[in-house]
């Protein structure tokens, strides 16, 4: 196994008012960072990364890096719409002392987005990145997605080391098992088809429930990697579930509730997110209860 293989968590960002948080996030991943994940994610889709300005942003990495060991992986967000601001963002990142970079796919002039875009975006920030940098397809948010063949090109680029492909195609997730290199890092983004894509050859996850579960997540890697299918497909049912309701149920406001239920420091989200509700917050207590997270 590689450093890179297991399961990283996207991590929330905490509010008080309206102000990051930094000695809450810092609590948060002091305590993840005594379980089996092999590392967290800053400025991801759950951390809100577009709610932040810059200075924020890089306050959220420099508190995240103070917590995350050497021998664990920090990745940062770093994705913006003009290649110009995601390289700053970038280096920016690796001054802080990011292991790597996750660049989700620019977004706004969709239409404009094809395959050969994509290609010189990415390229020109691999140039001029003085970390690895990971691809980010998250085509639920952006509406636009990262093709196998654009994927394929990319990762013949020796700063390009891998890819956090969350749709949960698995047409195309064995597509991008196949079309790229040995040693090329995929993760998986949905926990919903985690145990698929687990079998169709990702090396591990980056999913919003294993703030909540870790262990249990990170257990199924280690089943899938044993040959033990039968285990992690019960796994996954056990897990899909709580992953529905923080994922794509009720998303950031979902997830920080439950991580408020399970005595991490949540918050709630920035506006214009709205807090999850009273029934959403009992259907997420139920689901923890289930997996014997919370105390009768």
């Amino acid at each position: 196994m590689s450093r890179w293989d297991g399961v990283l968590t996207p991590m929330v960002t905490p509010f008080t008012g309206d102000e990051v948080d930094e000695r809450a996030l810092r609590s948060n991943v002091a305590a993840w960072m005594q379980t089996p994940l092999a590392g967290v994610v800053a400025l991801g889709s759950n951390g809100e990364a577009p709610q932040l300005d810059e200075a924020e942003s890089d306050r959220v990495i420099a508190a995240a890096r103070a917590e995350v060991p050497r021998d664990r992986v920090l990745l940062a967000g770093t994705g913006r719409e003009s290649t110009r601001a995601t390289i700053a963002a970038t280096r920016r990142a690796a001054d802080l002392g990011v292991d790597a970079v996750l660049v989700r796919t620019p977004s706004f002039f969709k239409a404009q987005m094809t395959t050969e875009v994509f290609v010189r975006h990415y390229q020109a920030v691999a140039d001029a990145s003085p970390v690895p940098v990971f691809l980010y397809n998250v085509t639920m948010f952006t509406g636009v997605n990262l093709l196998p063949e654009a994927v394929a090109r990319l990762a013949t680029h020796p700063n390009i080391i891998g890819m956090k492909e969350s749709g949960g195609d698995m047409a195309q997730m064995a597509e991008l098992v196949t079309c790229t290199p040995e040693g090329f890092i995929l993760y998986a983004g949905s926990a919903a088809s985690y145990f698929h894509a687990l079998c169709a050859g990702c090396d591990g996850a980056i999913l919003a429930v294993s703030s909540l579960v870790p262990a249990l997540c990170a257990d199924m890697h280690r089943l899938v990697q044993d040959g033990r299918l039968d285990e992690a497909r019960a796994a996954q049912r056990r897990l899909a579930p709580l992953a529905r309701l923080v994922g794509t149920g009720h998303g950031v406001p979902g997830l920080k509730a439950a991580l408020n239920l399970l005595g991490y420091q949540g918050g709630e989200p920035r506006l214009p997110l709205l807090p999850a509700g009273p029934a959403v917050v009992d259907a997420l207590r139920h689901e923890l209860g289930v997996l014997g997270l919370l105390r009768a």
